[in-house]
């Protein structure tokens, strides 16, 4: 198994593969959590190339090697900065494997990502019908919702907002547009799959679960591509469950 840590443009990023992949091998793009960073989801990238899938694993706007050495306050001002940035450069990696060779027409893709990964994996599904299989660990499709929440934190911690009323109107119409559970078609019969605990403080069980149980009708041909796990007892962290689980659905449908 070969780990590359590489910087294509002004990404930076893991490649992970073994010298049998080629341009046709399965490869997913999988996007690290807030405060987190590339490298620490690792254990998810030695599971996937045992299945037989490539990895790429980068780093987001203000996080790992790009860090600006913001404190936890000033970076959750930035989170939706993060996640539209986050969108914009999946587009990106994913020219980047064609133009590099290392992926061809007809190679699939598959996305995941835990928590703030997993919110831009639901906002990538609304745009990119290239994505062919994904998995979302702790993840929301009310974008607008979320941010709505998250300004009234703000203001409740007594803290200056960072944008105007015509700038937060701007944010909600941008993040709508995202949004897969204002366009659910856009899911497309594509294998999804859920996971959360129930007892997460910090990205909400109850929408993501709800979306999932308002979209079994469009999968009701092939109820099997679109799962949910629920964990009763778990928070803010995928249990070895989950992430097993999550492997096992790229090379059911992936690889």
């Amino acid at each position: 198994m070969e780990i590359k840590k590489e910087q294509w443009g002004n990404i930076p990023l893991l490649h992970i593969y073994d010298e049998t992949m080629d341009a046709s091998t399965p490869t997913i793009l999988f996007l690290h959590g807030f405060e987190s960073a590339k490298e620490h989801n690792l254990h998810y990238a030695y599971n996937y190339v045992n299945k037989g899938m490539r990895v790429i694993m980068p780093d987001a706007i203000l996080h790992g090697d790009r860090d600006e050495h913001l404190d936890p306050v000033q970076l959750s001002l930035r989170f939706w900065e993060i996640v539209l940035t986050n969108i914009e450069e999946v587009e990106t990696i994913y020219h980047a494997l064609q133009e590099k060779g290392i992926i061809q027409e007809g190679t699939k893709i598959g996305l995941s990502g835990t928590s703030m990964g997993a919110i831009t994996t639901l906002g990538c599904l609304t745009v990119y019908p290239w994505i062919d299989v994904a998995a979302v660990m702790m993840g929301t499709p009310n974008y607008v919702d979320l941010a709505k929440a998250q300004i009234e934190q703000v203001e409740a911690m007594g803290l200056p907002l960072p944008l105007s009323e015509e700038e937060l109107a701007h944010l909600y119409r941008t993040l709508a547009y995202f949004e897969i559970s204002s366009h659910p078609e856009k899911l497309a019969g594509r294998p999804v799959f859920f996971w959360h605990g129930k007892k997460d403080q910090m990205v909400p069980y109850a929408p993501a679960h709800a979306f999932y149980e308002a979209m079994k009708e469009q999968y009701a041909d092939d109820p099997e591509k679109w799962q949910h796990m629920t964990s009763k007892s778990s928070g803010h962290k995928v249990n070895r469950k989950g992430m097993l689980a999550n492997v096992d659905w790229f090379a059911e449908y992936l690889a």
